[in-house]
């Protein structure tokens, strides 16, 4: 059973907080999560780090500029997570905005993999890439079929088709078709370990820019540029910048540049705030820290969707969820759009979420998020499958034994491994790497991990361990994704258990949930409620949870699959709310909660969502 503590927080912080106006209660919540002056908590764009600050960014800016001006022609090569997809999405609708000729490429994980390969590389080198062409939506494949041009647009395609069928692409073609080889390779949310496929299209006379935010292997790419916060020698104060949120930042050195080269002289400057968004959307989704910048990029983000200013395609995934866009938080980012965008990738080809993205028609965005609820549907099937297959092999023994969970079923699906990892993860407090079978005799892993461990070092320290056992791997802390010889996967779980020993103790391995304590009666406010709604929640600053004893007064089902509860504190009663459980709860019982706002019939209350409790 986890147990349940108060979250610490410095005295001396919060008391200065509650002398700058905040309420006791926000001034202990924002000292616990390093909050330490009132303008920390200021979201406005103005507040923004300089992208001048960023490693690079001006040098690539200025070799994007001259690519504009000498009209050639760039490539995105995309990641097929919802960051690469927005990344993609940002950098393709930046760069046309500012002139430049520019396609995209997103890599079908299940036939190339992760990142700039050499295959990829030469695939873009040698088949016709086109745009223009028109297709029809009304098929699974639809994700695989060339993008509409798009008003305002240099070019727009989906090259998705090229990866997962060059013939049929060349069949696709109209008399309104232009080809494209690229002159210059931009990665997005990759590139940063691809040092074969750098390789590989400087041989073929491509220059290589790479923007990402991975951590970077001994050895980098021999890429032109290199823009990337977590590089040797970049100093940016942030390290938590998403994939797409370094996209933006190279946009915006680059409309610098080309201010200053009196690019705007005789028309208007493109505004990249629209296109915040979709930044937002990739830093949630992508569950990077929400540093103080990265806020700024999610709230100015959100402030569009609120406002119906949003890209149609966010919008559709909001609507096809049936999610209001004047309500969205990072919540909606993270658990309802998020998930659906990556459908796209784990099951077929993320150029379909891309397209959903990139699109300006409504009734296109809409036909599009359809299929992506439908594979999101699909997903969760599957996923529920690997997951029942996963806790029966382990009836066979005791997680508990271990440091580790290290599994592989043949059935698995590749796309859902990281999610069934999670679940497991989240289960057992233990890091995971589930496997699934990629091509012969070859199996690809994704990993998730529990604080005290972090699991791009851990696979490190394994390979130099074993050097024969990972053929790559790379990742983050929390998760990382590694490819490795069936031959060698007993070999590797027992070389993985024996770094997780090394690196965690037992104490690391009990699941504690943080609150942020008990609160006072007139908290139970729907103004306070208020406040923390409106606030941005996420990866490194949690949202509050707050806990305490109540009496079990009322609890019916409703909805077929939650609880409606009246909790009785010596006070009060309180309206609460169970999600996803319909177990009766016993008369008194010890929660961890979180403050909402119940909206019913124009009347707004406060409603308290239970997210864990235990018996007294």
């Amino acid at each position: 059973m986890p147990r349940i503590i108060p979250r610490s927080y410095p005295e001396a912080t919060a008391q200065h907080l509650a002398a700058a106006g905040f309420a006791p209660l926000l001034a202990r919540i924002y000292a616990a999560r390093g909050i330490e002056n009132k303008e920390q908590l200021d979201t406005d764009i103005k507040r923004l780090l300089s992208h001048t600050l960023l490693k690079n960014a001006a040098e690539m800016a200025r070799l994007l500029a001259d690519a504009i001006a000498q009209h050639r022609k760039i490539l995105v090569v995309a990641d097929y997570d919802a960051d690469g997809a927005t990344a993609c999405a940002v950098a393709v609708r930046g760069l046309s905005a500012l002139g430049a000729q520019v396609d995209f490429i997103v890599p079908n994980r299940f036939e190339y993999g992760y990142g700039l390969t050499p295959e990829i590389v030469r695939l873009a080198a040698e088949v016709p890439l086109q745009y223009g062409a028109k297709v029809p939506l009304d098929e699974r494949n639809a994700a695989r079929q060339l993008l509409p041009q798009t008003a305002g647009f240099a070019i727009t395609s989906d090259l998705a088709s090229v990866v997962g069928s060059p013939s049929r692409m060349a069949s696709s073609s109209t008399s309104n078709v232009s080809q494209l080889h690229p002159d210059i390779i931009l990665t997005v949310d990759n590139g940063i370990s691809s040092v074969e496929g750098v390789a590989e299209a400087k041989r073929l006379g491509m220059q290589v820019l790479v923007t990402d935010h991975h951590l970077p292997g001994d050895t980098l790419p021999d890429a032109l540029c290199i823009v990337n916060p977590n590089q040797p020698g970049c100093t940016f104060p942030s390290k938590n910048l998403a994939g797409v949120g370094v996209m933006f930042y190279v946009l915006m050195a680059l409309r610098a540049e080309m201010r200053e080269r009196g690019a705007f002289a005789e028309k208007p400057e493109p505004n990249l705030g629209t296109l915040l968004d979709l930044v937002a959307l990739g830093t949630v989704a992508d569950v990077v820290k929400l540093d103080d910048n990265n806020r700024i990029l999610v709230q100015q983000g959100l402030q569009r969707i609120r406002a119906g200013r949003a890209s149609k395609g966010i919008e559709a995934l909001l609507q096809i969820a049936r999610k209001s866009p004047q309500k969205t938080s990072a919540y909606e980012l993270g658990f309802v759009v998020g998930p659906r965008l990556n459908a796209a990738g784990r099951l077929e080809d993320m150029g379909l979420g891309i397209r959903c993205l990139l699109t300006d028609d409504a009734a296109e965005a809409a036909e599009i998020a359809a299929k992506l609820d439908e594979l999101n549907r699909e997903r969760r099937a599957i996923e529920a499958d690997m997951q029942e297959a996963a806790l029966a092999a382990l009836e066979q023994t005791d997680p508990a034994d271990g440091f580790s969970l290290v599994l592989f079923d043949e059935a698995w699906h590749q796309g859902v491994i990281g999610i069934l990892a999670s679940r497991l993860k989240d289960k057992f407090h233990r890091p995971v790497i589930a496997f699934a079978r990629a091509s012969s005799g070859e199996l690809k892993g994704s990993g998730r991990s529990i604080s005290g461990l972090h699991l791009r070092d851990a696979l490190d320290l394994v390979a130099k361990r074993h050097p024969h056992v990972l053929q790559k791997f790379g990742g983050h802390a929390m998760a990382a994704g590694l490819t490795l010889s069936e031959e060698h996967f007993d070999e590797f779980q027992r070389a993985f258990e024996s770094v997780a020993q090394t690196l965690l103790s037992p104490n690391d391995l009990e699941k504690v949930i943080e609150t942020d304590g008990e609160l006072e009666p007139g908290d139970f406010s729907l103004d306070v409620a208020h406040v923390l709604e409106q606030q941005v929640w996420g990866q490194g600053f949690s949202e509050p949870l707050l806990q305490g004893d109540f009496r079990v007064q009322a609890q019916r089902i409703v909805g077929e699959k939650h609880l409606k509860l009246t909790l009785g504190t010596a006070s009060a009663s309180l309206e609460a709310m169970h999600f996803f459980s319909t177990d009766p709860l016993p008369e008194k019982i010890r929660a961890v909660y979180s403050l909402g706002v119940n909206e019913y019939n124009g009347r707004a209350s406060v409603q308290l969502i239970v997210r864990h409790w235990q018996s007294l």
